[in-house]
Parts: structure tokens; C-alpha cells; sequence
């Protein structure tokens, strides 16, 4: 049971550094936390057995998401700390 709670926790934990960041006012560094938290819940959802029918769409949804997160930390580690 644990085993399949435990990345949707690791989602949880980066949509509240997320929230943090907005509250701190640092809206780039936010969006980074939040775009990543759904690309962890999506990938989750993946392995879901009740929603093998969307397996594909979830799957070109999580890679969507992961290539968008790499692009925005790597914009935030260019622009905002080098």
C-alpha cells in the first residue's frame, strides 16, 4: 500500500514548496515546484491498473510535462542563478 501512496506523497510535498514559493512571491520558482508535482501525479497515474483506457494519453501528458519542467529549470538556472 505504501509502495503506491508514496509518489503521490512526493507530489504533495513538491506542490506545498510550490505554495511556499508563491507565498514568498517568487512566482518562476513556484511554477518549477507545481509543474514538477503534476508531472510526479501523472506519472503515478500511469501505473494506476483502473486507468489502463487513458495509459497512452497519461503517459504523452507526464513526458509533456517533464520536458516543460526540464526547459523551466533550466531557464531559472540560467537566468536567475548564473
Amino acid at each position: 500500500m505504501i509502495a503506491r501512496v508514496r509518489p503521490y506523497l512526493v507530489s504533495f510535498l513538491f506542490f506545498l514548496v510550490g505554495v511556499y514559493h508563491v507565498y514568498t512571491g517568487d512566482l518562476l520558482e513556484a511554477s518549477l515546484y507545481i509543474l514538477a508535482s503534476l508531472a510526479f501525479a501523472f506519472n503515478s497515474m500511469a501505473a494506476e491498473p483502473n486507468l489502463i483506457a487513458y495509459k497512452k494519453t497519461i503517459v504523452t501528458i507526464t513526458w509533456s510535462l517533464i520536458i516543460v519542467t526540464g526547459l523551466l529549470f533550466l531557464y531559472l538556472l540560467q537566468f536567475k542563478y548564473l
